[in-house]
């Protein structure tokens, strides 16, 4: 991620933090950094951005931000100042959008903008047999084809079903012994069969939560489940400040899973950066 998009992502991490977010709010917060962290032209996108109901006023704001950074020299000695003025001007407009937004709909709003049809300006012809798939992060997902197959299906096939009746308990079922574990491990008690068994239960578990539609859940699931190989493997040291990042983690799962009314962003956040300093580690082996 370039330094810019870096700029805006934690802009509105600051933004966010200063307002009480519930599960679908922090959800779309999640989103939209996730937007501009893979946005392959960012100017483009918050151009017609601003274009969609929804986003317009946030969009003109992050713009505005864009083209201070973009178009005027960089004042090493006021950048800080200069942040946080980008930052509490954001809470606002940031609250706005997450107020008349869901996750569902501003998935659709970024479908619309990364497929190119926001307000045309004329028709455009394109031949699409010739089209190659590619994997974005906006194009239509697994989530919901099974979202409208449970909708739309009068015979849903008892595996789906059995996913989603069992989802929750499947997911808080290993949160207990898992904390547990690290306990163990802040007392330096490793056991490596038991990094491995809780690491792959994580990645099965990330793999659920996507399936179902959790990114967020997802991601924490996989930090946690790297971290622990990590772990294992000795290329990471498992110190105190590790060990909260893990139970951030562990505790963003379970206010999202049982739907508290928290405001967990701190925990979100350090989560979040814990996972990003995870990926500039390159593992020798898996499990």
């Amino acid at each position: 991620m370039d330094l810019i998009k870096q700029y805006i992502v934690q802009s509105i991490n600051i933004a966010a933090n200063n307002l009480r977010l519930n599960n679908q709010q922090i959800e779309v917060v999640a989103l939209l950094k996730q937007t501009v962290s893979k946005s392959e032209n960012l100017s483009d996108d918050l151009i017609n951005m601003k274009k969609i109901t929804e986003l317009s006023l946030l969009a003109i704001r992050l713009n505005e931000i864009y083209n201070s950074l973009t178009q005027n020299p960089i004042d090493l000695l006021k950048i800080s100042d200069q942040f946080k003025e980008h930052s509490r001007y954001l809470i606002k407009d940031l609250g706005h959008m997450l107020d008349i937004t869901t996750p569902i709909a501003f998935k659709s709003a970024i479908e619309k903008l990364n497929n190119a049809i926001v307000f045309p300006k004329e028709e455009i012809r394109v031949d699409l047999s010739k089209r190659i798939p590619v994997e974005e992060p906006f194009i239509r997902s697994e989530t919901e084809e099974i979202k409208e197959k449970i909708i739309f299906s009068d015979d849903i096939e008892n595996e789906d079903e059995e996913i989603i009746q069992k989802f929750e308990p499947t997911i808080l079922g290993p949160i207990k012994p898992l904390d547990n574990l690290l306990k163990k491990i802040a007392n330096n008690e490793i056991d490596h069969e038991e990094l491995i068994k809780f690491a792959q239960i994580m990645e099965d578990n990330a793999v659920l939560s996507r399936k179902i539609g959790f990114e967020i859940l997802s991601g924490m699931h996989r930090i946690v489940s790297k971290a622990l190989i990590l772990i294992k493997n000795r290329e990471l040291m498992p110190g105190k400040e590790v060990i909260e990042n893990l139970r951030a983690c562990l505790i963003v799962i379970v206010a999202v899973v049982r739907g508290k009314d928290v405001d967990i962003n701190n925990y979100l956040n350090k989560a979040e950066d814990f996972g990003n300093k995870l990926a500039t580690i390159k593992s020798k082996e898996s499990y």
